[in-house]
């Protein structure tokens, strides 16, 4: 099922959802992706799925108030200390979610051929039932996602410049998500995901 791009809270199985198509406007959008794109330190790992190890299709940053690192696929990022602009979009985000974020871990999809597979953010440094914000900047791409058992339970959203997903309850622990790899030409897309380490 393919979600129209409004304000929504999604009527899902094991999973709260909700979706903010213009949390930025335009000019503020178009600020931040300008800034983010030419400053952020932007690092290019490898990654292992499966016993098998290959460059991670996208590039990625994280960022925290704090000094502790976080683990992914065989790859542990060391945080950089938040900029002027990135601090005051975490008070942002803090304040409409009314949830306290401290990690801020950026994706930067450079064209149609960078992608993030099928995957669930369950780390065990997320706790058991994380809520996860997602701000979309740049290039309008389809989040997937689909519960693990329920097969009728599978959906995509377009996600807009400036909109921000939230994804909470139990959703990490019954549904899993990706950005596909698209043969469109496309112009980058970058994607901050707040995230509390506990």
């Amino acid at each position: 099922m393919l979600f129209k791009n409004e304000n929504q809270e999604f009527n899902l199985p094991n999973a709260q959802l909700t979706y903010i198509p213009s949390f930025l406007n335009k000019p503020e959008a178009d600020s931040l992706y300008e800034v983010l794109f030419n400053q952020t330190n932007w690092q290019h790992d490898d990654i292992t799925v499966f016993g098998k190890t290959y460059p991670q299709p996208r590039l990625t940053a994280l960022y925290s108030i704090n000094d502790q690192p976080y683990s992914y696929s065989n790859i542990t990022m060391h945080p950089n200390p938040l900029t002027h602009e990135l601090k005051n979009l975490m008070l942002k985000v803090n304040h409409f979610t009314n949830h306290k974020f401290n990690t801020l871990l950026l994706n930067l999809y450079r064209n149609g051929s960078d992608s993030n597979g099928w995957h669930a953010d369950n780390e065990k440094e997320l706790g058991r039932n994380p809520v996860i914000a997602s701000l979309s900047l740049g290039a309008e791409r389809p989040f997937h996602f689909k519960h693990r058992t329920i097969k009728e339970q599978r959906h995509k959203l377009l996600l807009d410049h400036g909109s921000l997903l939230l994804m909470g309850g139990e959703m990490q622990h019954y549904w899993v998500h990706q950005i596909a790899k698209t043969k469109r030409i496309i112009k980058p897309r970058i994607n901050l995901t707040f995230r509390t380490l506990i």
